[in-house]
């Protein structure tokens, strides 16, 4: 069985009318199963999917997925309804899914979402903290951290060493993180 990486949970999100998502063909390949079942799973438990936790796209936004995003080129002339898993969805349709890859598979995807929550409250606290204070610099170095454990596999390279510049203005804000890894 292979497990899922943080790496392949985060390019699947998506920002769908300002939530982050995963579209449902997205999902049925994390989980290994047919997008269907995901689908079958959703029909025979309505009550576990209020609203918030998926909904539909319409043409418009199913045309902007296709024309953005080479994995859905397929979906361009499909009829079927694409659905959008929020965080919450997700977490309810682990509830459902039960063999071994689905667990695996939940528990990327839970630390994934974690990770993008916990970078996002980094990010405007950063920009809220005294330039150049201690507390600004920890913070960007973490910032740099957890940008990097979202972005590279843990355990295709060792970190020999890190490095963090950061530069800010009155409107911007520039951070370089420079990650040493090697076999």
């Amino acid at each position: 069985m292979e497990v899922i990486k943080q790496d392949q949970v985060q390019e699947k999100i998506i920002i769908i009318r300002n939530q982050k998502v995963i579209v449902d063909a997205d999902v049925a390949e994390l989980y290994g199963v047919e997008t269907k079942r995901i689908n079958e799973a959703v029909k025979n438990n309505p009550e576990k999917f209020p609203k918030g936790y998926l909904f539909n796209l319409n043409k418009q936004e199913k045309d902007e997925l296709v024309e953005n995003f080479d994995r859905f080129k397929k979906l361009k002339h499909s009829s079927v309804s694409l659905k959008v898993f929020t965080e919450k969805g997700l977490y309810m349709l682990a509830t459902i899914l039960k063999s071994p890859k689905a667990v695996e598979t939940t528990l990327a995807i839970i630390d994934t979402f974690a990770k993008v929550r916990e970078l996002s409250r980094a990010m405007n606290q950063i920009q809220s903290l005294p330039e150049n204070s201690p507390k600004q610099k920890t913070l960007i170095e973490h910032t740099g951290d957890l940008i990097a454990d979202l972005m590279i596999p843990e355990d295709e390279l060792e970190i020999t060493g890190t490095e963090t510049t950061y530069e800010m203005n009155f409107a911007l804000f520039k951070i370089k993180r420079t990650i040493k890894k090697g076999k």
